[in-house]
């Protein structure tokens, strides 16, 4: 599942991302590796963008950007 089917405040850890374009490219610069623990922050009223904290930040992305970080939800 990717980040953007995570319900508002719900957390998962990052399992993969297929970074292959620069804005991908420049999530793995700030950080956004497997095995980081994200929460969904918070969605824009017509679905995007989307707001997404790891590591003590709040990200702004759009879905088709989150379509390429593969999550794995925590209980």
């Amino acid at each position: 599942m990717d980040i953007s089917s995570l319900k508002v405040g719900q957390r998962a850890r990052v399992v993969h991302l297929h970074a292959s374009q620069p804005a991908e490219q420049r999530l793995m610069a700030l950080g956004l590796m497997p095995g980081v623990i994200v929460r969904l922050a918070r969605v824009a009223p017509l679905g995007d963008p989307i707001a997404i904290e790891f590591r003590g930040q709040c990200v702004s992305m759009r879905k088709r950007e989150a379509g390429v970080v593969e999550v794995e939800p925590l209980g």
